[in-house]
């Protein structure tokens, strides 16, 4: 009995999680897939592009804000999934030691392998593991070899990359649809003449010869077709043609796998239901220079406008090389030395909060004081320290707009005349030159500093000096600054956006013209501003007849840059 149970308990701890992982966004992986993927020991992977969707998904980017204040224009950015400090170990379980794509058997094997270590294993698989895929017999193998298994759906690439290029399968007047895959399959194409919609996997190759029978069952040669590759991601690319032309168009266009194609009137509705494709920034690589601490925020927004943002950090946050200026102010507060706190970053959130732990105290030590956020993602920020700000400003949220809100002193209000405010090492004096204005007296403190981040690697620094991405956004002037100085300049044909009026400065100081500059400091209204510059462009292509193009396609030799300063 003792062996029995033995025996059962081995059985339950060997276990494999066959997950879809969609046809590439990796928005559409479900729920559970992110969970597992969480949780995973083991992810065996079936496309090389697999191991950097979860490593990406697994938070190798930290989200926490996408900030730096140095300029007073403060944007920043709310959390999303956590980071995870020991990532899986990844097993290839699609391509062998000779780079060829492994059969159903060895896959199989590989699985069994993995899961009788006994550690979590997620075996990761395009679009929807039982959908056109080698999930049954894997799943088979592991019944065989009394391994539990579970099988969480992904969207497959049969309905995602037709929706994503704008072509419904079904309508209510073509109910019908049939999915086929051609990888080394004969076909008698004459049985599916008749056939409203037909959906075709692994056609591309072959497409000349499949249109030649359709054509020769009867089918018309005016029918629609489309063919997509890469759907889903923002290098998908559409095609739209007839079975009489299809072939030519396919060899002129040099269309490659992998690629999903439709055939039937449902295509002819991709002029009226065309997005993914028709997003303001779709296929534009944009370059976001960030601090190692800053959130990925501005870039899924920036993603969810169809651009490709790469992220270069140029700055890391660092304490003060002298802490005693920031303990002498942090005993000030709690002996009741000053009126005010005002807080201009998170980051300054972040260093006061980290100063407070190393005393043992908490937020019950503001008792009586004021406080001040210079804008809602401060306040935020604060708010989950459990404190309220008093003062956030009610128009600008930045410095200036702070200053406009900030009450001047007043001898019978204000028992204190001293304001505490914890900065970056390279903070403007305006705020500090304002307060003084205004009576107020202040002790402005570093409690943090920037330093510059090494250079990116050289095929980067290539692509931004020679204008292979198409904007790039500053979230500060210390960014503008920083990746001048470990990069180079961006190339002129390079759209310039930046999230403030100091940054703009900064940027045209350093001979940059500025393109595009969000109406609030955010990075929010960032990314949206850059969008729609984006859209305004393409209109513009449009109605002057000229085909849409991104801005590292198109390099005036005029293109405009501001004279140094």
């Amino acid at each position: 009995m003792t062996n029995t149970a033995s025996s059962t308990t081995a059985r339950q701890t060997r276990w494999v999680s066959f997950v879809g992982a969609g046809p590439g966004d990796p928005d559409l992986l479900t729920v559970r897939a992110v969970e597992l993927l969480k949780d995973a020991e083991i992810v065996i992977t079936e496309l090389p592009e697999h191991e950097t969707l979860v490593r990406g998904l697994l938070g190798l980017i930290e989200p926490t804000d996408a900030e730096d204040e140095t300029d007073e224009d403060a944007p920043a950015a709310a959390p999303v999934i956590g980071p995870v400090l020991s990532g899986p170990v990844f097993v290839d379980g699609g391509f062998g030691e000779d780079g060829q794509p492994l059969t159903h058997a060895s896959r199989a094997k590989v699985v069994i392998k993995q899961a009788k270590t006994g550690k979590r294993v997620v075996r990761l698989m395009a679009g929807d593991p039982f959908l056109y895929a080698s999930g049954p017999e894997e799943a088979q193998a592991c019944a065989k070899a009394e391994i539990g298994f579970e099988v969480v759906p992904g969207v497959s690439s049969v309905n995602a990359v037709p929706a994503y290029a704008g072509i419904p399968l079904t309508t209510k007047n073509h109910r019908e649809v049939t999915i086929l895959s051609c990888s080394g399959a004969t076909i008698d194409w004459s049985q599916y003449v008749s056939r409203p919609t037909l959906v075709l996997l692994s056609a591309v190759g072959s497409i000349g010869e499949i249109a030649r029978e359709l054509i020769a069952a009867g089918r018309a040669a005016e029918t629609p077709v489309s063919m997509t590759r890469t759907g889903t991601v923002t290098t998908q690319r559409t095609l739209v043609s007839t079975l009489a032309n299809v072939a030519a168009d396919v060899r002129a266009a040099r269309m490659e796998a992998p690629a999903v194609t439709v055939i039937g009137a449902v295509v002819d509705l991709r002029d009226q239901l065309s997005w993914y494709e028709n997003k303001p920034l779709f296929g534009w690589r944009v370059l976001v220079p960030r601090t190692k601490e800053q959130a990925a925020s501005l870039s899924m927004r920036l993603r969810s406008f169809g651009s490709e943002p790469e992220e270069v950090p140029t700055i890391s946050v660092e304490p003060p090389r002298n802490p005693q200026q920031m303990d002498k102010a942090v005993r000030g507060l709690v002996e009741g030395r000053y009126e005010w706190i005002a807080f201009t970053s998170v980051n300054a959130v972040r260093a006061v909060r980290e100063k407070f732990e190393e005393y043992g105290l908490d937020a019950r030590a503001f008792s009586g004081l004021k406080i001040a956020a210079v804008g809602e993602k401060t306040a935020a920020s604060l708010a989950d320290w459990g404190l309220r700000a008093d003062l956030v400003p009610s128009g600008e949220q930045s410095a200036r707009g702070l200053l406009e809100d900030w009450p001047p002193f007043d001898e019978l209000l204000d028992p204190i005349n001293r304001v505490f405010l914890p900065r970056a090492d390279i903070a403007t004096e305006n705020l500090v030159a304002g307060l003084v204005d205004l009576g107020w007296e202040v002790d402005d403190v570093t409690a943090y500093r920037t330093v510059r981040a090494a250079p990116p690697p050289a095929p980067t620094r290539e692509a931004i000096k020679s204008g292979r991405f198409d904007a790039v956004v500053f979230t500060s002037s210390s960014t503008v600054r920083n990746l001048v100085g470990i990069a180079g300049k961006p190339h002129a044909s390079t759209i310039i956006a930046v999230i403030g009026p100091a940054t703009a400065k900064t940027a045209e100081e350093h001979g940059l013209r500025v393109d595009v500059m969000a109406p609030n400091p955010s990075v929010e209204e960032l990314a949206e501003a850059l969008a729609d510059f984006g859209a305004a462009r393409r209109a513009s292509l449009l109605e002057a007849g000229q085909p849409v193009t991104k801005p590292s396609e198109r390099r005036p030799a005029g293109r405009r840059r501001a004279s140094s300063k």
